[in-house]
C-alpha cells in the first residue's frame, strides 16, 4: 500500500507542474455566428474564453469561407476540455479542435533529446 500511494503522490506531483502547450482552433458555423454577432453573444463567448485561458497569442481570420478562432494557450489538466469546447459546441455550432503544439525553444529541445538518445541507440548495435 505505501508504494501504490506513492506512486499516486507522484502522479499529483508531476500533474500538477504539468502544461501542455495548446493550440484552440474554432471554426463557427455562418449561421449560428451570423446570429451569435446580431444577439450580442459572439463576443462575450470569446471575451469568457480569452480571460479563462489567457492565451499567449490568438488570432481571428476566415477558414474555408467560416469564422474562425485560433488560440495557443497553457492546457493544464485534460479535464479543462469540456468547458473550452461545449460553449462554442452549444452556441455556435462550432467545430474545435486542440492540438499540442511547441515553440521554436520545445522544437529545438526536442530534436536535441531526440538526437542524444538516437546517438545512444546507434551506440548500443554497433
Amino acid at each position: 500500500m505505501r508504494i501504490r500511494n506513492g506512486l499516486w503522490n507522484l502522479f499529483f506531483i508531476i500533474k500538477s507542474f504539468f502544461n501542455m502547450r495548446t493550440l484552440l482552433k474554432v471554426t463557427l458555423e455562418v449561421t449560428a455566428s451570423n446570429n451569435a454577432i446580431k444577439d450580442g453573444s459572439l463576443p462575450k463567448i470569446i471575451q469568457q474564453t480569452m480571460e479563462r485561458l489567457k492565451p499567449e497569442a490568438s488570432y481571428f481570420t476566415a477558414v474555408d469561407g467560416c469564422r474562425s478562432c485560433f488560440m495557443v494557450f497553457d492546457m493544464k489538466d485534460p479535464s479543462e476540455i469540456p468547458s473550452i469546447c461545449e460553449p462554442f459546441f452549444l452556441q455556435m455550432n462550432a467545430k474545435v479542435e486542440l492540438s499540442p503544439v511547441m515553440n521554436a525553444d520545445d522544437l529545438k529541445k526536442g530534436l536535441e533529446l531526440w538526437q542524444q538518445s538516437s546517438n545512444k541507440m546507434a551506440a548500443s548495435v554497433s
